[in-house]
């Protein structure tokens, strides 16, 4: 059995992750709003799906960063790279230091805003790369000064 990654993303993670939440659901509450506006014979029917449009809102802005944070983990060896990411579904993933073919710190303006980075490493595997989101800056930056050390003693060619 796979023992899990030690280190979990930064706590800040779950307010990137409730963000995005939010921007996701701005599009469904915008047609609702519409429809409010445009269609004033169905009152009762608006009522209750705009009952259920916050419920569900809530719901999954509430749990979902929570949960993916509680299950999120990552770790970095000098012999592989250990991720454990999902929320409804989980995936766990081991990416050998001999295969990694390249390191990249990735920050779109949501990570920017909240100080945060998502370090990915791209190996020789038809599964993809390794992504490892939710990362201090910092923490981000010496992650691929890490790796970049590590990798440089195996100097297989990552294939």
């Amino acid at each position: 059995m796979l023992a899990d990654p030690a280190w979990r993303p930064d706590s800040r993670a779950q307010l990137l992750w409730g963000t995005e939440l939010v921007l996701s659901w701005l599009l469904p509450v915008i047609g609702f709003a519409v429809w409010v506006v445009l269609d004033d014979g169905r009152r009762g029917l608006q009522a209750v799906v705009g009952t259920v449009l916050v419920i569900l809102i809530v719901a999954t802005v509430a749990v979902i960063p929570m949960w993916r944070y509680s299950v999120h983990r990552w770790e970095i060896t000098d012999e592989a790279v250990y991720t454990r990411v999902g929320w409804l579904t989980q995936e766990s993933r081991v990416a050998p230091i001999s295969r990694v073919q390249t390191v990249d710190i990735e920050r779109g303006p949501l990570d920017r805003a909240f100080g945060l980075a998502t370090v990915t490493v791209t190996t020789a595997s038809s599964a993809g790369a390794v992504p490892i989101a939710g990362l201090d800056l910092p923490v981000a930056e010496d992650a691929v000064a890490r790796l970049t050390r590590i990798a440089a003693l195996h100097r297989g060619d990552a294939t």
